[in-house]
This record gives C-alpha cells, sequence and structure tokens, in this order.
C-alpha cells in the first residue's frame, strides 16, 4: 500500500513533509526553471524585516569540511517590496508557504506580521501566499536580535505569546543549537503558544585565513551548516521531540533520504533541505522519493509512524 506523505503542522496540512529551508531558496521563483517547487511539501520563504537589509560585507560565504560558513546577515527587500513584489508570487503557489519572519526588537516582529496578516487575510485559506510564519529568533550573523533572542527563554516565550495574539496562522519558532539545553528554549515557545519548533539553526563557527592571519568572513565569525552539523540536529531534534507535545521540525545537513530518516526517527514530524540545494537543486525532492520507497519496503503508513521504530 503507498504510504500516506500528508503531515500536519498546527492545521496546516502539508502534502509531504519535506521542505526547502529559508534562505537557502529565496523566495521561489528563483528556482521555478531548475524543479517543481510545488511539489515539496512546504516553502520556508527567505527571511522578511521591516526595513531592507543590504546583508554583512563580502566575503560572507565560505566552504569548510563537510559544510560552508555563512554571514550573510538577513538580508532582504524589507516588508514593503515583500508585500508589493514577492507574496503576489507567493499566492501562487500550490505547496504551502510558510514565512521566515526576522526582527531586532519584539516590535519588529510583531509589525511584520501584522502587515502579512492585513495582506494575506484572516484564517488559513490556500493562495493567502503566507499560510504560516517561522520565527527566527536564532540568526548567529546579525549584530541585534536574532540569537540573542533565542537563547533566552523568557524572551522566547514572551515573542511568541505577542505573536499568538496577534495570527491564527501556525507559528513554528526556529531554535539555536548554541544553548545549553535546547528543550527549554522548546518548552517556552510551547508555552507561549507555538504550534512547532523547527531545529536546527546554524551553528556559530569561524575560519581564519593563516597566510592573512585573520578570519576570512568579514563579519569573523558566521553559521555553519552542511552535512558537518546533522549529528548535531538530529540530537537537538530527539531532545525537543521528547521535551514538548508540539511538532518538531528537522533541520540541519539534510544531503539525502537517509539523513531525513535520522531526523524523523528521532521524532521530527516534518524537514527542511536546505545548504543541499545548493549542491543540487532538486535535492529535495531526491529526499522525498527516498524517504517514500523506505516507507514503502518497510511497511509504515505515515510520517508520523517513524518515530515509534526508534530502538532506544
Amino acid at each position: 500500500m503507498k504510504p500516506s506523505l500528508s503531515v500536519s503542522i498546527g492545521g496546516l496540512v502539508m502534502s509531504n513533509p519535506v521542505g526547502l529551508a529559508s534562505g537557502t531558496f529565496g523566495y521561489g521563483s528563483e528556482y521555478d526553471q531548475l524543479i517543481d517547487v510545488d511539489s515539496v511539501g512546504a516553502l520556508y520563504t527567505k527571511a522578511v524585516t521591516i526595513e531592507p537589509r543590504p546583508g554583512n560585507p563580502a566575503p560572507r560565504i565560505v566552504e569548510t569540511p563537510s559544510g560552508m560558513l555563512n554571514s550573510i546577515g538577513l538580508a532582504n527587500p524589507g516588508i514593503e517590496s515583500f508585500l508589493a513584489e514577492k507574496l503576489p508570487e507567493l499566492r501562487l503557489r500550490r505547496c504551502a508557504v510558510v514565512v521566515n519572519v526576522a526582527g531586532s526588537t519584539e516590535e519588529e516582529y510583531l509589525e511584520v506580521v501584522r502587515r502579512i496578516e492585513s495582506a494575506a487575510g484572516p484564517g488559513i485559506p490556500g493562495g493567502s501566499g503566507a499560510d504560516a510564519y517561522e520565527i527566527n529568533v536564532s540568526c548567529p550573523n546579525v549584530r541585534h536580535g536574532g540569537l540573542s533572542f533565542g537563547t533566552d527563554p523568557e524572551q522566547v516565550e514572551r515573542l511568541t505569546r505577542a505573536l499568538r495574539d496577534i495570527t491564527t496562522r501556525p507559528l513554528i519558532v526556529k531554535l539555536t543549537p548554541n544553548v545549553a539545553d535546547i528543550a527549554e528554549i522548546a518548552k517556552a515557545a510551547e508555552a507561549g503558544g507555538a504550534d512547532a519548533v523547527s531545529c536546527i539553526n546554524t551553528l556559530v563557527g569561524m575560519v581564519i585565513d593563516v597566510g592573512k592571519k585573520r578570519p576570512v568572513l568579514a563579519m569573523g565569525k558566521g553559521g555553519l551548516s552542511g552535512p558537518a552539523v546533522r549529528p548535531v540536529g538530529v540530537a537537538c531534534c530527539y531532545r525537543a521531540a521528547r521535551t514538548v507535545r508540539i511538532p518538531v521540525i528537522g533541520l540541519g545537513g539534510i544531503m539525502g533520504a537517509d539523513d531525513a530518516l535520522q531526523y524523523f526517527l528521532a521524532g521530527a514530524r516534518a524537514v527542511q533541505v536546505g545548504t543541499g540545494t545548493f549542491v543540487d537543486p532538486r535535492c529535495a525532492l531526491r529526499v522525498l522519493e527516498g524517504v517514500e520507497a523506505w516507507m514503502s519496503a518497510n511497511s509504515v503508513a505515515r510520517v508520523e509512524d517513524i518515530a515509534a521504530l526508534l530502538e532506544d
């Protein structure tokens, strides 16, 4: 029997559990000539902030063993351009659209969501251009906001609760691994009313040019992603999934179906593919095909049944 790939996140039903991670796929249209974007379960957009952000100075990307460091700095055109230029395109998507939201202050997060709510309309309608929000409280590449929110459980709970008061759309809080206990942050997001948490964002890292005797990235440090971080991501997912009742979305170093299946076995309800897309634009679709084949071979009827197969 063909397995069911659909998953539900806070009332949002995705046709399958494989999404495209924020910051690695733009707003979708950039890849339309390379893959069928609507075949994935969800598109997690590039971050949206109140004001346009040019991002950090170059160089802001450097390869590392089994991964890469980035210091993009949440570069984006700002909410006005997003509403005028990006939201109309996103309304045409058949896959779920999750808008990633970032800010330097609590009020900035709230204002971005308010503006999108006004433009997208009430409820969780198909074709609104914003089926859910992923709240980025975990970016290590900005001087203000970002990571400072995600390491403080009180701030995470307060921000999540404030956002919950202004939208009925699903709220997904994106967690950082750069904390002592990710479960504590996950619990804070759940207490504030989050419908799910996604983990993990990038780890803080640095590459030094030995010849020049200085960091390669202009900002010094950056966010490490790629296969090197997968074991950390799986462990964080495992910890979070055993702490909260809301769904966990796993990401970090997924390059193939086996990588994604590790996250599902650890307790994830869905996954996101990020850095893998830079290697192969079809990476997410290959992952999806492999997961479906594995489920069929192992007689697993639903994605949420995979976690029960793990032998602790």
